[in-house]
């Protein structure tokens, strides 16, 4: 996560730090009720420095979002990858990645509202086409263990790999959006071990 700045020293930031504050204050303000209209003024009111302070740092607000989701491709693809270097077991790495997933979102709910797309509904088209392609990657990584499961003959010859994984990822998205829509009171893991069975076997 990136970690808020709340409670930190004074004084002015070393280089490179005001980049990562930016996007900090962005994600913590995605998570607040009305998070859905961070506007540049309200961003640079919350730092207290000027909007022009901020363009320093950013060419622009889609630029801030595109930080964000360099963040999210980051983390993801590096845990995924942990995982499926740790784990030769598909169906033990697709259960390790599903929780990863909702895990990620619970930790940080500004994100989620990047993921699902809803907080990029009046920003520059080309930002959902990059979450777009984030979630391509990983139907992609999901199938990947479906089908070292199907290899290792844990799930049957016939096993529909595309299909399913395709349920696993809405499943995931649809967790994503429930949390960000419930104003983040109804948690992505919660009846997960319950449901798991279901989405994967």
């Amino acid at each position: 996560m990136i970690e808020p700045t709340a409670g930190r020293r004074t004084g002015r930031p070393k280089p490179g730090e005001r980049r990562l504050q930016i996007l900090q204050t962005l994600a913590i303000m995605l998570q607040e009720p009305g998070g859905d209209r961070v506007t540049t003024a309200a961003l640079a009111a919350r730092l207290q420095v000027s909007e022009a302070a901020l363009y320093r740092h950013f060419a622009s607000k889609a630029q801030m979002f595109e930080g964000l989701i360099e963040f999210i491709e980051a983390s993801v693809f590096g845990l995924i990858n942990q995982i499926t270097t740790e784990q030769d077991d598909g169906l033990k790495q697709l259960r390790a990645i599903i929780v990863m997933l909702l895990g990620f979102a619970e930790k940080n709910p500004g994100m989620t509202r990047v993921l699902i797309g809803d907080a990029l509904v009046t920003e520059d088209g080309r930002l959902q086409e990059r979450i777009n392609q984030l979630t391509d990657r990983l139907e992609t990584s999901i199938k990947q263990s479906f089908r070292i499961a199907v290899a290792q003959k844990v799930l049957p010859e016939g096993f529909d790999v595309p299909a399913r994984a395709g349920i696993v990822l809405a499943y995931v998205l649809g967790r994503w959006l429930r949390f960000a829509k419930s104003g983040f009171k109804k948690l992505p893991t919660d009846a997960f071990d319950a449901q798991l069975s279901a989405l994967i076997t």
